[in-house]
């Protein structure tokens, strides 16, 4: 069996429906990329930069590197609307192999250990809010499952969860950014009017932004997601492009707005003295009914994030079982919900113990540079497939009509240098993390080719 072949009987089996329109791709989109973060993480940008300036304009360049890379997957999006986004991208572009490292990577590393954080995070806030009388680690694994089950009833059912949960958690974030506004006193009154540089220019200022920009494009992150449920999408051409660009510039004006409340309201030095700055601008405005507020806000934001996830990622492993580099099982599709059920299991199930056993934290040191190794790869795939349009029988072929990239060549240039800098400054920052991680990327290599070698026996 060959990768990407369809047997007689499999062309009978249940397929994945297109059901879901441009609103759900675009709350997609969004809630793809926001999380607690926006909530929480803006002061790591403010230790690195001390001005409003700078702050603000790191969240301002984050956003246009995110917005380049909107338009980079939205032009693949719109030649190869199929299940699994990246990986169908990397696969078509390169190798199945390359393909199949970025699925064990998912698997492994940077969607379940991300999942299993933000669920321990959700109990947290929840535990804010109400008493549970359960460890956090026990609320996130239910809350995972209860999850998965509500996907396992068919797109639309998991599509109309995480729409509601997106649309609740921009109100929340409405209300931070006009309660900030309207009823907290500013810092200072000329905190926007300082200085744009907090020290002359220099290597140390451009070292120093650069750190900056790290936390910033890891929160603008997860926009590709969205790209993994085409197949599931109606007009995916048309509406994935739409939904991307839009969701990308929506979460642009969310985040600029939170952040110059941050900068108002606590000024540069009281956001860089704060682990918690929602928490903290919102006691200034409404005393502990505020606290309770922003608890509220990051279960919404934490619990829309997880729906996204386990909407998205298992159609990647479905993907890859279908091509027979998985257990076929997870190729499986519910013949009644028309969902991958068995993918949607098994990664929630991995999430679930990874969150039980606390080793979380430890994944999450190998995220940042395991996503952005496969941001650049699947970036250069547009120049792949963009030099074999003039052969009408290849996948990556362009329509007349179709959406292209603004800006190629330069912005997906730009976009890959930026997501590769990001690479080599966590190497750099972080070397030990860095080579676990590509430890555990190498070690798909032979489990690539077990699986390649399983299925020529079984053939």
């Amino acid at each position: 069996m060959n990768p990407g072949d369809n047997s007689a009987e499999s062309s009978r089996a249940p397929q994945l429906v297109a059901r879901l329109g441009l609103f759900d791709a675009t709350m997609i989109v969004m809630g793809g990329i926001i999380g607690s973060g926006i909530f929480i993480n803006s002061y790591v940008v403010a230790r690195q930069v001390h001005t409003p300036a700078l702050i603000l304009g790191a969240w301002v360049i984050g956003g246009i590197v995110a917005l380049f890379g909107a338009f980079i997957y939205a032009e693949l999006a719109a030649r190869l609307p199929k299940a699994g986004g990246q990986y169908a991208y990397l696969r078509e572009a390169y190798h199945p192999a390359l393909a199949f490292l970025y699925g064990w990577v998912l698997l492994l590393v940077i969607q379940t250990g991300g999942m299993a954080a933000v669920a321990v995070t959700f109990a947290k806030y929840l535990r804010v809010l109400v008493a549970v009388p359960l460890s956090d680690a026990s609320v996130a694994a239910i809350v995972l499952a209860g999850l998965a089950i509500i996907n396992c009833l068919g797109v639309r059912a998991g599509s109309t969860v995480q729409s509601a949960l997106m649309i609740l958690k921009i109100l929340a974030i409405a209300a931070l950014v006009v309660i900030g506004l309207t009823s907290a006193a500013p810092a200072a009154s000329s905190v926007l009017s300082r200085p744009v540089l907090d020290r002359p220019f220099s290597i140390d200022l451009l070292t120093a932004i650069g750190a900056a920009l790290t936390p910033v494009l890891f929160a603008y992150g997860g926009w590709q997601t969205a790209n993994f449920v085409a197949a599931e999408v109606r007009e995916p051409s048309r509406n994935l492009p739409r939904a991307l660009i839009l969701g990308v510039i929506g979460v642009i004006l969310l985040y600029l707005a939170v952040n110059l409340v941050y900068v108002r309201v606590l000024g540069p030095a009281g956001l860089a003295a704060t682990s918690t700055p929602a928490t903290n601008v919102m006691q200034h405005a409404l005393g502990s009914a505020g606290a309770r507020f922003i608890a509220l806000g990051i279960t919404i934001s934490t619990l829309g994030f997880l729906s996204q996830s386990v909407l998205t990622a298992p159609r990647v492993y479905f993907a890859m079982a279908q091509d027979g580099l998985f257990f076929r099982s997870v190729a499986w599709v519910d013949p009644r919900h028309h969902v991958p059920a068995v993918a949607i299991l098994l990664q929630a199930a991995a999430a679930m113990v990874i969150a039980l056993t606390g080793r979380y934290e430890q994944i999450l040191n190998y995220v940042v540079s395991m996503d952005f190794i496969f941001f650049g790869l699947t970036a250069t795939c547009l120049f792949v497939f963009r030099r074999r349009d003039s052969s009408s029988a290849d996948n990556g072929h362009a329509t007349p009509g179709q959406y292209r990239a603004p800006g190629h060549p330069y912005t997906t240039i730009t976009f890959i240098a930026i997501s590769w800098f990001v690479v080599a400054n966590t190497i750099y920052k972080y070397p030990d993390n860095t080579l676990v991680g590509m430890g555990i990327l190498l070690a798909g290599v032979p489990v690539y080719y077990i699986w390649k070698w399983r299925n020529a026996v079984r053939s």
